[in-house]
């Protein structure tokens, strides 16, 4: 009696054990969105132009453009003084990270102008001043009228523009550079897919149950043109071999960028000028790529 009484109890426990581990599986899918996009909606930030720029020898304009799918986006675009106007400087596209929006970023956007270079950066769907919820596809389409509007309506030559990504955005410039000529990619923080960040994060959930996939490693290989990659080994966010594995997946001409010491967010404050000289490097590369395609 004691021996049955013992095995309907073991199962007992292992039905509630598995009870326990479906709930925690079914609530991940359906929180899924919920613990990739962490968006920050209009007013919250800093939005004041004058105010943004105050100082800073630097322009900034509010630019909105539409999507396929119907969704108004909202970005600014950040020129040094001297560049309001000109149409022959490097523009970098921007896609930020997973959390806040573009107001949050505006003192790394002023530094990247000086490098120099007009900036463009994208307040995805759901983000900042910009319609819609965030998804897969929904990055996908609003890198692509992000990239429509500026080589459409306002003319910038797709070889003066650099993509830059960094940390979730680093798999929207990835995704977006496989599909255009682009002059250039940057990829801060890049992580290999998001099924990859979720085995690191959340190792309980199954693979084949996550839906977004963001597979940057098998797109990379397709990306034509210079890349430069740059990763902290102590970023806690995404692991530095997650880094190094999307490195090592790109073809040449590549360039891997290591800022020791720095944390997934602070890896301007950290590398320092080392950091905005490679920015500055990569640029009058891929600056010179495209004076030599416009000359030939």
């Amino acid at each position: 009696m004691r021996g049955r009484s013992r095995r309907r109890s073991l199962l007992r426990w292992l039905v509630v054990l598995a009870l326990m581990c479906a709930t925690i599986v079914a609530g991940a899918m359906l929180l899924e969105r919920q613990m990739i996009y962490f968006p920050t909606r209009y007013p919250d930030g800093l939005w004041a132009l004058e105010d943004v720029t105050r100082h800073s020898g630097c322009t900034l304009e509010d630019c909105f453009f539409g999507t396929e799918d119907g969704f108004r986006l909202h970005a600014w675009w950040c020129r040094p003084a001297h560049a309001e106007g000109v149409t022959d400087d490097m523009v970098l596209l921007w896609f930020h990270g997973n959390a806040g929006n573009l107001s949050h970023r505006a003192d790394l956007m002023l530094r990247l102008a000086k490098t120099p270079a007009q900036v463009f950066i994208v307040d995805y769907r759901g983000y900042g001043r910009s319609e819609g919820r965030p998804s897969e596809k929904g990055l996908s389409l609003d890198a692509a009228a992000a990239w429509r509007y500026l080589t459409k309506e306002r003319q910038v030559v797709p070889g003066r523009i650099v993509l830059l990504g960094d940390s979730l955005g680093a798999a929207v410039a990835v995704d977006l550079a496989t599909r255009v000529e682009a002059a250039g990619l940057i990829v801060q923080s890049g992580f290999t897919s998001v099924p990859d960040m979720a085995a690191a994060h959340f190792p309980f959930v199954p693979r084949a149950l996550i839906r977004t996939k963001m597979d940057s490693l098998g797109k990379i290989q397709k990306v034509q043109g210079p890349k430069l990659l740059i990763h902290s080994p102590q970023d806690e966010v995404v692991s530095y071999e997650l880094g190094r594995r999307l490195y090592e997946a790109a073809g040449e001409p590549k360039r891997f960028l290591d800022i020791p010491g720095a944390s997934h967010n602070d890896m301007d404050v950290v590398g320092g000028h080392v950091y905005f000289d490679a920015f500055a490097r990569f640029l009058a590369q891929c600056r010179q790529r495209a004076e030599g395609r416009i000359r030939g």
